[in-house]
């Protein structure tokens, strides 16, 4: 069995880079039973190989994608991979030395399971607030324990459900079966970029989850699989933080309402900037940083609902 990873990248940060690089070097998994696609997603500075090769794993080519977002370049790092099993790298991500193995196995193991994730612990550069930690999620970091968590379909009883499953995996470290990737690969695509550029966009991982539940392929949470996400202190802020909940939120009903799961209703457009004011009463916006960025996340929610009104 074969294994791709796919670690997309845009103007990456070096230590970081090197950080990820090297943490796929140190894997257990023999060299010759996989490799990396490094994709430069339309850097301003073309990323070279030779840079990067005392701290890339052995089997490693670069690859360009000119079209920005992370989408785009998570399509075309899976469209070059040769394995049958492909595991999503972010360019702040260091996986647990046994990462790849682990996913291999897993995959072997439960033939219907077309995607899994597992732990995400942050690093962070420097030590941030205390009301930062109410939004590790939007930040791609979880710990839900050491119980294996598997959802196996959107389906109930012949009913779409309207339940994406809260142990889904995220884009950092998911771990994809190329067969049932290829369903997401091959269905006309969407509009959403996911992250692009300085946009904080999202849904993308969602996206291809959601593909996969529909089809009837398996996913699940398994606490084997764990890596640690490097993150700077730009990250938690609360300007970055208020826009990151607010692309999120926008970006979820998107793709929801794209596989009829999203439980609410489209709102006319002329109610966004109504709804918007009640929601900075209600959230007390003023209050301090966290307030604020759970009102930005309720101003994202509302301008999704406005519109998905005009586009279903």
């Amino acid at each position: 069995m074969k294994l791709s990873v796919v670690l997309p990248t845009h103007n990456p940060h070096a230590g970081r880079l090197a950080r990820t690089l090297d943490s796929l070097r140190r894997q257990t998994m023999a060299a010759d039973q996989w490799e990396t696609i490094l994709v430069d997603n339309a850097s301003g500075t073309p990323l070279e190989l030779e840079v990067w090769r005392d701290s890339a794993p052995t089997d490693m080519r670069i690859v360009r994608e000119e079209t920005l977002g992370l989408t785009a370049a998570r399509r075309c790092g899976l469209l070059e991979a040769r394995g049958d099993v492909i595991v999503m790298v972010d360019d702040d991500n260091e996986l647990s030395p046994d990462y790849l193995e682990q996913a291999a196995a897993l995959i072997t193991e439960h033939p219907q399971l077309g995607a899994a994730g597992g732990k995400s612990r942050p690093e962070f550069e420097t030590p941030p607030a205390d009301w930062v930690s109410e939004f590790h999620g939007l930040l791609a970091c979880r710990d839900l324990g050491d119980e294996i968590l598997i959802a196996t379909s959107l389906w109930h009883d012949g009913k779409k459900r309207n339940e994406y499953p809260a142990f889904a995996p995220i884009g950092a470290g998911m771990v994809l079966r190329r067969a049932a990737v290829e369903v997401w690969l091959q269905q006309p695509q969407s509009r959403l970029t996911d992250r692009r550029g300085g946009e904080l966009t999202s849904g993308g991982d969602n996206d291809i989850i959601l593909a996969l539940l529909s089809q009837g392929w398996h996913v699940g949470y398994f606490p084997a699989l764990s890596l640690t996400h490097l993150i700077p202190t730009t990250r938690v802020q609360a300007d970055y933080l208020a826009r990151l909940n607010h692309g999120i939120a926008k970006s979820w009903i998107e793709v929801l309402t794209n596989y009829q799961a999203c439980p609410w209703s489209p709102i006319a457009p002329w109610t966004l900037p109504l709804r918007q004011a009640k929601a900075w009463l209600t959230y007390r916006a003023w209050a301090g940083p966290a307030a604020r960025v759970r009102w930005r996340g309720a101003c994202g929610h509302f301008e999704g609902l406005a519109a998905v009104s005009h586009t279903h």
